[in-house]
């Protein structure tokens, strides 16, 4: 190599060094679940926020019925709360279902409230993630089926597995809504892992499962369904 030739590599090799010294360092791409510690802190924000308002509300409800003040108060609350919560979730998701090490059972927990919370588009777009975090073990079954269960009251039919109650103004009382195949209910409960309907009654809503009542009342629901 001659001496020319060596110094016009040289010449090229501090270019390209000047070049590069000027440039800014690549930046790490951020997804939304990059920073545990937010994340979890986020969940955390969440869930106060969207949990204590409807407390407060179903106490009021209790005390002084729903077309109460103070019921309509935390209502609007709850509801203000929920719009913020549920644009949160969906920024979160957009990186798909966060590990359940990294946000633990109150993290899926959170998650699965406020998506049981939101339009039935949202709960229907969400479904096939929740169940996909399922296969993988990242979910409970037992949020699935409640989400399944809101869906299905959603479309007028009965319910699989029991978990969703209504308020029914006439009675100005809440039931259950009507189930498919009562009899049977804690048999479809244990195959997924889930308390019998009376225990979870009982400790979700202080509410008495009877077995015969809920028959006819299934019965009365199909029959409509029916000649609808």
């Amino acid at each position: 190599m001659n001496k020319e030739n060596i110094i016009f590599g040289l010449l090229i090799i501090v270019f390209a060094v000047a070049c590069t010294k000027g440039k800014p360092e690549k930046q790490e791409t951020q997804t939304p679940h990059s920073n545990t510690i937010d994340l979890v802190a986020t969940l955390d924000t969440i869930w106060s926020t969207e949990q204590e308002p409807i407390r407060k509300r179903d106490a009021m409800l209790d005390k002084y019925g729903a077309d109460s003040d103070e019921f309509e108060k935390y209502q609007v609350i709850y509801k203000a709360n929920h719009i913020i919560n549920e644009q949160k979730i969906i920024a979160i998701l957009a990186g798909g279902w966060p590990d359940k090490e990294m946000i633990g059972a109150n993290g899926n927990r959170t998650i699965c409230n406020v998506l049981q919370h939101s339009d039935y588009e949202i709960r229907v777009k969400y479904l096939p993630l929740m169940q996909q975090a399922v296969m993988e073990e990242q979910l409970s079954a037992a949020f699935l089926v409640r989400t399944e269960d809101r869906l299905a009251t959603d479309r007028r039919e009965p319910q699989i597995y029991g978990g969703q109650m209504k308020y029914y103004p006439e009675t100005k009382s809440f039931n259950v809504w009507p189930v498919y195949d009562p009899i049977n209910i804690d048999k479809r409960r244990a195959n997924i892992g889930l308390v019998p309907i009376a225990e979870h009654l009982k400790n979700r809503f202080d509410f008495e499962w009877n077995l015969e009542e809920q028959i006819k009342r299934t019965e009365a629901f199909e029959a409509k369904r029916k000649n609808k």
